[in-house]
């Protein structure tokens, strides 16, 4: 089974490949999604990490308000996105 991690408070010049290292650490990591802003393609500072549960719950023991970059990431469980309505 897989756990969605939510990952902010990222450096906006972090990239997947910098997210996955240090998240690798805790077990195997599935995936690595960066979000970026729609109309400015920038980075908006947090993305997802989807890997095994046990890495998962140690990760966000071992990350939630740890350095990176200068930054103390905020790390947690993904919650589910709302749905959104319909125009």
């Amino acid at each position: 089974m897989a756990k969605n991690i939510y990952v902010g408070n990222l450096p906006w010049s972090s990239t997947e490949e910098d997210v996955r290292a240090t998240f690798e650490a805790y077990g195997e990591v599935y995936s690595v999604k960066l979000i970026n802003d729609r109309e400015t393609g920038r980075p908006r500072g947090f993305g997802f990490v989807e890997m095994e549960d046990q890495g998962a719950l140690e990760a966000i023991e071992n990350l939630d308000g740890k350095d990176f970059g200068g930054r103390n990431l905020k790390v947690n469980e993904a919650r589910p996105r709302p749905e959104r309505p319909r125009w």
